[in-house]
């Protein structure tokens, strides 16, 4: 887990970038972008972990964000539940508004 660091001028460290309190992250929206990979053939089919895990790794994911998938439990997810999982994950670690929620 990469934790964030306060440093100078109220600003916050998270692997190697410089977030600006009240910024987005340069990877908003990846979330949703990973989801929406996930169910574009089929929408209604439901998707595995280990689905979540190697698109995850295909994407180059940031490590906040894979922390994010690793905490998924095992089982296979419909879209809707799928998304409350991922946005649990996200708001628990406060990271909601600095990389996005999915739907």
């Amino acid at each position: 887990m990469v934790a964030m660091k306060r440093i100078a001028h109220n600003t916050t460290r998270a692997d190697s970038r410089i977030i600006r309190p009240g910024a987005q992250a340069d990877e908003y929206g990846e979330l949703q972008h990973l989801v929406d990979e996930l169910y574009a053939v089929n929408p209604s089919q439901a998707v595995s972990r280990m689905d979540v895990l190697v698109r995850a790794e295909v994407d180059d994911l940031c490590d906040d964000l894979m922390e994010v998938v690793r905490l998924l439990p095992g089982g296979s997810y419909k879209r809707y539940r799928l998304c409350d999982q991922l946005n649990s994950i996200v708001t628990a670690h406060g990271w909601a508004y600095l990389y996005g929620t999915v739907e």
